[in-house]
């Protein structure tokens, strides 16, 4: 009777259990509760303000501020490209990880710390919105506001004592709002020297924490200390305008030499030249030009009828490398007719000069500055004085320093040493770098004139454009600052063909100097007088001795 009992039981037990299944499954499927209703959709359009707000962190940026651009194609690229730079950066995490994890092995007791497992997870980060912002400095700067809710897998083994301890990183969330610098911009690939990274706000990073498989970050108080900590320890280094600069490519490959320095020159005499006329007499001057340079030579006065001739005339030339130029010295014989002949040459390394300290030099000239027996006869002494005097240092902290390679603190971190420049001679540098829709009448092939204190240089010709790029820098060098001059700067247009309308005007501007000479350097863009929408990029520095 009891095994019967039993084994009705378990007939009845099979029968009513996938009954009952198949009863609940319905009746949770078609059942429809009262209580349940179907949620309302509305417009945008139709919604409150309080509404609004409620739903604006949701909101991408490019719908909400017209300045950010939608970027699907971007996170398309890099929802593609992920399961290959998830790898590179977990290699790039691991080989900088494992020497930091080897300056701890022996210390506390620590016998090793490896890797177990290193993923970033599947889901990559999304861009919820790009800016792209115009300076005047050869940069590009980009705002992009970056979301990553990944499933990334960490695990980090800690062995202690022979006690193998587990740390796991799961769940990890970044909100970014970072700023990308490309500067500058270099005719090299991949067309920037370096990426300057920082941060417009504090980041939001959420992650979880397991150590031997519990969570230790549902510890009371731990959650929210660690998020302080990071948001502040990541601000305190790259919160803007503090920032990281990552090198792309060499400095010396990139690297443009502006002038450090005058080089002063005395050209004092010079005995027995050779004797080039008729009338076994010379009629000498000479030239003076550092290497490296493609600025006009420096010409003494023509000293007619003598073999001993005496100048006692002072030139200054400007000097981007003291180390690696030399200053050539070539010697002529002026001729009325047909080119003139050189009667001497000789080379001086600048590397041998003490700043600030003169030094009387005498010069031996040879034929050319060649090595070679033939080249040993002498022909004449030349006697200079040199004195080689560097600027001091600059402070470009007005426009924004182009160069550097670590993270680099704020300018209100640095000392500004604004000292006094009366009075104080120095070389102002112009640099041209383009124009946009200067447009003439008659044809367009602009160039520059730029006119200071009677005296007039010219850039290049470009031709059929009405956007030029120059990017040509002159030079003048001052025996004081120039608080109360103008620099005046004419964009002019010429025909090359035979034309009665040869040259025309397309605009022109003066600039004032005194706010150069106070700031060291001002790099702006100005419009052009007598043109209806013409725009000229300048920048102006000022160098004191």
């Amino acid at each position: 009777m009891g095994l019967l009992s039993s084994l009705l039981g378990m007939i009845g037990f099979g029968i009513g259990l996938p009954i009952g299944l198949f009863i609940g499954f319905y009746l949770f499927v078609y059942s429809e509760s009262e209580d349940v209703q179907d949620m309302e959709s509305q417009p945008l359009c139709e919604l409150d303000p309080v509404a609004l707000e409620e739903l604006m962190p949701e909101i991408p940026l490019w719908v909400k501020s017209p300045d950010y651009d939608r970027v699907d194609w971007l996170n398309k690229f890099i929802s593609c490209m992920w399961p290959f730079m998830e790898k590179a950066i977990c290699n790039s995490i691991k080989s900088t990880a494992e020497p930091i994890f080897a300056e701890y092995v022996g210390q506390y007791k620590i016998e090793s710390i490896e890797f177990k497992n290193l993923s970033l997870g599947n889901l990559p980060p999304t861009v919820h919105g790009l800016k792209v912002s115009e300076t005047n400095e050869r940069e590009l700067v980009m705002e992009p506001a970056v979301r990553w809710a990944g499933n990334p897998n960490i695990m980090v083994a800690v062995t202690i004592s022979s006690v193998k301890v587990t740390i796991q990183l799961v769940d990890l969330q970044v909100f970014a709002m970072p700023r990308l610098t490309l500067k500058p911009l270099v005719p090299t690939i991949p067309c920037f020297a370096n990426i300057v990274v920082s941060l417009l706000e504090k980041p939001h990073i959420d992650f979880g924490v397991k150590v031997l498989g519990g969570d230790v970050m549902s510890i009371p108080g731990l959650y929210r200390y660690v998020q302080e900590r990071i948001k502040k320890e990541v601000a305190s280094l790259y919160l803007w305008p503090k920032s990281l600069e990552i090198p792309m490519l060499d400095a010396s490959m990139v690297a443009v030499k502006k002038p450090v320095g005058i080089l002063h020159v005395r050209v004092i005499r010079a005995t027995k030249l050779l004797k080039k006329d008729l009338l076994g007499l010379s009629d000498p001057y000479v030239k003076l030009n550092l290497s490296g340079e493609k600025h006009p030579s420096k010409k003494t006065t023509v000293k007619k009828k003598t073999l001993n001739p005496e100048w006692n005339e002072e030139f200054k030339l400007s000097v981007k490398d003291p180390q690696s130029q030399m200053l050539h010295i070539n010697v002529y014989d002026w001729d009325k007719v047909g080119s003139h002949d050189r009667l001497g040459s000789q080379v001086f390394p600048l590397k041998t000069l003490v700043a600030n300290e003169v030094k009387e030099v005498t010069l031996d000239l040879m034929k050319d500055t060649s090595i070679s027996e033939a080249n040993k006869k002498q022909r004449g002494q030349l006697f200079l004085e040199l004195t080689y005097a560097p600027f001091r240092e600059d402070n470009d902290s007005f426009s924004g320093a182009l160069n550097g390679y670590s993270r680099k603190d704020s300018v209100m971190d640095r000392a500004m040493s604004n000292t006094s420049t009366t009075g104080a001679p120095g070389l102002l540098l112009v640099t041209v770098q383009g124009a946009h829709d200067v447009e003439g009448s008659r044809h367009n092939n602009p160039y520059v004139l730029i006119i200071f204190r009677g005296e007039t240089k010219k850039s290049k010709m470009l031709r059929k454009t009405r956007n030029p790029m120059w990017n040509e820098e002159f030079q003048f060098l001052l025996e004081e600052p120039p608080l109360q001059d103008k620099i005046h700067v004419k964009v002019m247009s010429k025909r090359t063909s035979f034309s009665f309308y040869s040259k025309e005007s397309l605009g022109q501007v003066d600039i004032n100097l005194a706010d150069v000479v106070h700031n060291g350097r001002i790099n702006q863009r100005y419009h052009l007088i007598d043109s209806k929408n013409g725009v000229i990029h300048i920048e102006l520095r000022w160098k004191t001795i």
